[in-house]
């Protein structure tokens, strides 16, 4: 799996793929806005809108700006992996990132962890 990154923000965003133990762990650094959504949506979903696998995390502890446009994109993760008895954890959410999830209620939908070896291990 390949790092994604958006060209015209160099250094701003880019999300790694990895699979560890079977589960895909998708590390985001950078500003998630509505102009990087597709490429996370990309990330955290194939093409033709399967989840292999469909255990996911989302470590987003270097995610230095969320806006709502993101929230879709867990959302619909969430519920195609769920459709597919798997499960979306994110991890490592910063405090900013956090309250985010937390206003919109995300964390009482997708299960929120401050690490990802906890987010595999819970």
């Amino acid at each position: 799996m390949s790092n994604i990154q958006k060209d015209d923000r160099p250094g701003r965003f880019s999300v790694k793929p990895d699979v560890v133990d079977g589960v895909l762990v998708v590390t985001v650094q950078g500003a998630i806005d509505h102009a990087v959504k597709n490429l996370l949506s990309q990330a955290l979903l194939s093409e033709d809108g399967t989840v292999p696998p469909p255990r996911i995390v989302a470590d987003l502890s270097g995610v230095t700006f969320m806006d709502s446009s993101s929230i879709n994109v867990f959302i619909t993760a969430h519920h195609r992996v769920s459709n597919a008895q798997g499960w979306l954890r994110i991890a490592g959410a910063q405090e900013s990132v956090a309250r985010l999830l937390h206003l919109v209620g995300i964390d009482q939908i997708i299960d929120c962890h401050p690490t990802v070896e906890q987010a595999l291990n819970t």
